[in-house]
């Protein structure tokens, strides 16, 4: 039988292996806001495994959706860690339960994938893959707070989500995924078939920048709203958003290689983006 202990250092095992941006982030949290978040970030880690390396994904995510629908229920027997560590966040925390079925329902949006054709669909995209995850961790990271902070949680979702198709657009094409929205691809004139070749020219660059443009914007608006976080999570969330924005500056200062080349921010320039904030 897994302890609660045991279960928490099970999430801060995926959570550091696989994120080490927010594992150094909200890892200035008091202890039982930071086991929050390691297990809400397993939960969110789980589903994601599922669509981009599953076996049998659209069943895997099925069962996953119905366990979730026993878990929320009371009625699901597991000794899974995950789940211990999730059931003691929803005891302490007033959490919600919808971003958590929109996340699922956002994966399914990547097994069933339907064509970007704009920004209104990229952004519903990006709602339901990482807002929902901002959603999920306001009652651990602002308890009382969650009406006043919802809509800068979604902004900063945007932002992340809007910088990683950024930053994976090769990996992404590999897995047979495009987020460009076409009518950006068509102002500027770039093609499916450049892309999917991995062509880097003016073009490429204008349709980047001009997805780069919509992030930055939403992290401004999202970090308006910093203030009114509780003091022990302000610096927290301020770290995460300033390490992610750093992405964008990695992949100008590669070039735009972003279809050979992993982007990704030093840990160096972490502990400057750190220093710097103090």
């Amino acid at each position: 039988m897994t302890n609660l202990e045991e279960a928490y250092d099970y999430c801060k095992s995926v959570i550091s292996s696989h994120s080490k941006t927010f594992f150094k982030s909200f890892s200035m949290l008091p202890k039982q806001q930071k086991q929050a978040v390691w297990a809400i970030y397993t939960f969110c880690r789980r589903v994601d495994d599922i669509v981009d390396e599953g076996e049998y994904p659209e069943e895997q995510l099925s069962d996953f959706a119905h366990e979730f629908d026993l878990f929320v229920s009371g009625d699901l027997d597991s000794n899974h860690p995950a789940w211990i560590a999730l059931a003691d966040v929803f005891n302490n925390f007033p959490v919600e339960f919808t971003p958590y079925y929109e996340l699922i329902e956002g994966q399914w949006m990547d097994l069933r994938p339907t064509s970007i054709e704009d920004k209104n669909d990229l952004l519903d995209y990006c709602y339901h893959v990482a807002s929902t995850v901002g959603l999920m961790l306001l009652p651990v990271l602002a308890p009382s707070k969650e009406k006043e902070l919802r809509e800068g949680a979604i902004k900063l979702g945007y932002a992340m989500q809007i910088t990683n198709i950024l930053r994976d657009i090769g990996e992404d094409i590999e897995r047979e995924r495009v987020y460009l929205p076409k009518k950006t691809m068509d102002h500027y004139n770039y093609s499916y078939l450049e892309l999917i070749n991995g062509t880097i020219n003016t073009s490429f660059v204008e349709v980047w920048e001009d997805l780069a443009t919509v992030a930055e914007d939403y992290y401004v608006s999202a970090m308006v709203t910093f203030p009114q976080y509780p003091a022990y999570s302000r610096f927290p969330v301020q770290g995460a958003a300033y390490m992610y924005r750093a992405i964008l500056k990695s992949v100008r200062s590669n070039h735009y290689e972003v279809f050979r080349k992993k982007n990704y921010v030093s840990e160096q320039q972490k502990k400057q983006i750190i220093a710097e904030m103090q």
